[in-house]
């Protein structure tokens, strides 16, 4: 069976970024999602199309084909105060280097990461982690099957499934299409 949309597929891969290996899935723990889903990247997808059971594979991705370009405009500076937990700055939290999840203005959580603690303020970058990186991979398709219908509908691991349980009382709303409202 070849990998094509709503297959479900495993891989065991290796990416290499600057030459230094900054991701593994191996035969116990594969990637695993639904082809043609939009769970990976749509050049990594295109690279494993019509591969089977067996087929190694290895391709690069440019950081355009990947998590695109460093974006300037996503590092902020931000003040301390948006670090302060009842008027005391988190410093031992806010340290350079670590990734933090704040609030976006939509009310969505984007991830960031402390590139600097000044005076006053805290550079972040909110720019995805492999932005500008170039994406080396290798690897073997280790698995090829057809998603079941609720695989389909919920996600390979649940990810779509309604939140709304009958009653509602897991969102305390009412519930509308199966959704909570």
């Amino acid at each position: 069976m070849k990998i094509d949309n709503n297959k479900v597929v495993h891989l065991t891969y290796q990416l290499k970024v600057d030459g230094q290996i900054a991701d593994t899935a191996t035969a116990d723990k594969p990637l695993q999602f639904i082809f043609g889903q939009g769970y990976l990247l749509p050049k990594f997808e295109e690279n494993i199309a019509g591969k089977q059971v067996g087929d190694e594979f290895e391709f690069m991705l440019t950081a355009e084909q990947g998590y695109g370009l460093v974006n300037p405009a996503a590092i902020i500076d931000l003040p301390k105060s948006a670090f302060e937990i009842d008027g005391v700055f988190q410093a031992d939290y806010v340290q350079p280097g670590r990734s933090i999840p704040m609030m976006s203005a939509q009310g969505g959580v984007v991830h960031g990461t402390v590139l600097s603690v000044d005076k006053d303020t805290v550079k972040m970058d909110f720019n995805h982690p492999m932005a500008g990186k170039d994406l080396h991979f290798t690897g073997k398709v280790e698995l090829v099957r057809d998603a079941t219908e609720d695989e389909l509908k919920d996600g390979l691991f649940g990810e779509r499934k309604s939140k709304c349980s009958g009653s509602c009382s897991s969102c305390g709303g009412g519930c509308e299409d199966g959704d909570c409202k």
